[in-house]
Parts: structure tokens; C-alpha cells; sequence
């Protein structure tokens, strides 16, 4: 063998990064191999609190301060000039108040420079193309830019490796999504009227039309992120190449067309991303466990990916810390799965409360319940469970129940 290590992570993302850091600091030796050169770009650009503790746990935090980040204390909804503002200093859970909105090329190679930084050896431009399972350990063979090809052992394997899903590729474990298909067109642009009206602290998410909507990412460099979310079919009303249509769509949204009038795109062309949500099923085995969007990538909606990732990756280095350094049995169905899910579940109930239009009910309520208000804001903010909020604990019920009330009740007052 080429080298053998106690773990073998598959990825440097926030996941990747996040379980090796921790495993690191529990004493076992890893190593991650990267498919991609850093830094390099990737969708999911505002975190949630949730992720701070994650980040703290494993030794990344102070590194991602340094920084400099556009901080982001909550999110702000609008549709049809109703707003919806959640700040995160009043959210229902006790935790972090507050995260970042960041430039995911350089916030990636951040926490995998960190890595490196603590003596995690991450191999860059490696591709994993085979893994064999064996009983205690597994054999892993890589593949570098040259075309050499290598082998690594492990005791064990953490997948990491996003929209790559190296293990459920590999293995046959990849299943459709219950989502159906969404298209995204996003850019970064300049913002040189940033201050006239719009706060940088936080997500703005513009509600374009019921299955339409915005994201509005602004950061600390002095750029942002604008996309545009819907089902494919609506960008086909838009003529032109890429950047025409990209230019077109900010043209007829009032606010943003006014605000990004005459700026310029950051890139060479708008990106699109396409069909993006994907599940598995299991998200552990014999040897090995998933974590982050190789489990399960829902929408980038409420920005639940990172947050997903990082929890997952926290959740599980601490499992396989157990498991190799004090010979412990895992029950990963209950301790890791069940909870993830969980977790998903919840996200799930919120992206589809929002593309069945029952979130607007609840959000654009003329007269809202502020305690109600903070137990949602608990959920934006990626306290997804703590099981003593009921709008986690009975999350698909009671998000239904508030908004089938308040639109009955917005019926009567109209009548």
C-alpha cells in the first residue's frame, strides 16, 4: 500500500474539511484526497448560525474570521412589497445569533487551508475510482492529474464529496429526489449601490412570482450574488445568449433593476445549475458513512446545504472517533441517520411549504404571532434539532395548520 491511514475523507468542502479537522483533533491520522484544484467555485453561498458551532468544534473558526466575511444576522423576504424580516437575535433556540455570507471559492479553500495548516495531508487534483470494502478496512484507489494511480488503506471512509457522491455513484446507492426539477441562472455582479437602500447583513430573497424567486448575497468585497430559482420553463420566456437572459431577468424585477442598472458581471457569463436535488439509500455502511450533499441536497431555498454539511460532518468524525479510538459499536441507523434525516425532513417541510405557497401565508401574515415568529426563525437559522420547538418537533403539521388558518382568516376579512 501506497499509505494507509486510520481515516480517508473524499473531499475538501466545508464537509470534508469540517470531519477531517475534527478527527484530526481526536487523534486519528487522515487523509483527503480533492477531486478539484481550490479554489474553485461552488453554489451555497449564505451560511446559517448552525454552522458556527460546527466550525468551532473543529478548530476552523478563528481562520474564517480572519477573513473578513460579510456577517449576516437574518433574512429578509419581500413579495408584492410586503416584507418578512427574521433577525436571528430572535430566534426561539439558545445558540449562535449570527454567521456569514461568503464567496464559497475562497471560504472552501479557507477551511482546507486550515486543514493543511493543523497536518492534514489533502491531495488536490484526485480522483477516487475505485473502493474496496473488507472486513476492519478498505482499499481506495486514486487517480492524479498525470494519470498515476495510487492506493490508499482506511479503517474507514468519510464521503464528503458533494455533488460528486463518489460512494453512492460507486456502490449503486443513488435514488431520485422527491423535488421536482429546478433550474437556477445566478452571477456574481458589482453593487456599487449597495448602500443607498439595502442592508449587507443579510439574505434578501425576492419572491419574482409563486414558483419564481431571488436570491440577493451581498459581500464583504463589495460584490453580490443575485440568482434566479424557478422551474426550467420560465427562463425559456427570455431571449438572447446566457448574459442576455441574465441581464433580462434583473431588468423586471423593479427593485433590481434599479439597484443593478449599468453594473458589471463579476464573470465572464451567468452559471446555471439544473435538477440539482438527488437522495441516497442509506447514508452509512460497512466501513464507511455520507455526509453533507451526498446524503442529500434538497434546494438552495433557506440555505439548508451547507448547513446540512457541516452538521453531518461534525456528527459523524464524532462517531468514527468512537468507533476507531475506543473500539466502540456504532449504531449508526439511530445515531447518525435518524437524526440527518431528521434534519432533512424538516428542511423539507420548509421547501415545500414555501413552492406550495403555504410559507406565504405564514411570513406575510399582516398581524404575526411573535413567538410563532421566533420558532421559525430557529428553523432559518439551522436549529433544525431542537425538538422542543414545535415547528420541529410537529414541523410538517403545524406549518399546514398555521397556514391554512391564516389564510382563512385573510379570506373572512376580505369578504
Amino acid at each position: 500500500m501506497k499509505k494507509e491511514v486510520d481515516v480517508l475523507v473524499i473531499g475538501a468542502g466545508p464537509a470534508g474539511s469540517i470531519a477531517a479537522a475534527i478527527m484530526h483533533r481526536g487523534g486519528l491520522s487522515v487523509q483527503v484526497v480533492e477531486k478539484m484544484r481550490f479554489p474553485r467555485f461552488v453554489i451555497g453561498e449564505s451560511l446559517l448560525p448552525r454552522c458556527m458551532e460546527a466550525l468551532e468544534e473543529a478548530g476552523l473558526l478563528e481562520a474564517v474570521k480572519a477573513k473578513g466575511f460579510q456577517r449576516k444576522d437574518g433574512a429578509k423576504f419581500v413579495m408584492d412589497g410586503n416584507i418578512c424580516d427574521f433577525n436571528f437575535i430572535h430566534q426561539y433556540t439558545h445558540g449562535w445569533q449570527w454567521t456569514w455570507q461568503v464567496p464559497r471559492a475562497e471560504f472552501d479553500k479557507t477551511l482546507a487551508d486550515e486543514c493543511e495548516r493543523m497536518g492534514i495531508d489533502i491531495s488536490y487534483e484526485t480522483e477516487v475510482t475505485g473502493i474496496e470494502m473488507f472486513d476492519g478496512y478498505s482499499i481506495t484507489t486514486v487517480k492524479d492529474a498525470a494519470g498515476n494511480a495510487d492506493t490508499i488503506k482506511a479503517k474507514f471512509i468519510v464521503d464528503g464529496s458533494g455533488y460528486g457522491r463518489v460512494i453512492p455513484r460507486l456502490f449503486g446507492l443513488e435514488r431520485p429526489s422527491s423535488q421536482p426539477p429546478r433550474k437556477a441562472v445566478f452571477c456574481h455582479i458589482t453593487d456599487p449601490k449597495r448602500d443607498e437602500a439595502f442592508e449587507p447583513n443579510r439574505i434578501i430573497v425576492y419572491v419574482h412570482n409563486p414558483r419564481t424567486w431571488i436570491w440577493v448575497i451581498p459581500f464583504s468585497n463589495g460584490n453580490t450574488s443575485v440568482g434566479y430559482v424557478g422551474d426550467p420553463e420560465f427562463f425559456d420566456g427570455f431571449e438572447g445568449d446566457l448574459t442576455q437572459k441574465y441581464r433580462a431577468l434583473l431588468a423586471v424585477e423593479p427593485e433590481l433593476a434599479k439597484r443593478f442598472e449599468n453594473t458589471e458581471l463579476v464573470w465572464d457569463e451567468p452559471k446555471t445549475l439544473q435538477s440539482w436535488s438527488v437522495t441516497t439509500d442509506t447514508f452509512f455502511g460497512n466501513g464507511f458513512v455520507l455526509t453533507g450533499n451526498v446524503t442529500e441536497f434538497l434546494d438552495p431555498v433557506f440555505s439548508s446545504g451547507v448547513t446540512l454539511a457541516s452538521v453531518s460532518a461534525q456528527m459523524a468524525a464524532n462517531l468514527v472517533i468512537r468507533h476507531l479510538k475506543n473500539d466502540e459499536t456504532i449504531d449508526w441507523a439511530n445515531e447518525y441517520m435518524a437524526p440527518m434525516r431528521k434534519g432533512v425532513d424538516v428542511f423539507r417541510t420548509y421547501v415545500n411549504g414555501w413552492y406550495d405557497g403555504s410559507l406565504f401565508n405564514i411570513f406575510f401574515a399582516p398581524e404575526p404571532d411573535l413567538e410563532i415568529r421566533s420558532q421559525i426563525c430557529s428553523v432559518l437559522a439551522g436549529y433544525v434539532w431542537d425538538e422542543s420547538n414545535p415547528f420541529v418537533a410537529r414541523h410538517e403539521k403545524n406549518v399546514r395548520t398555521l397556514s391554512n388558518f391564516l389564510a382563512a382568516k385573510k379570506s373572512l376579512a376580505s369578504s
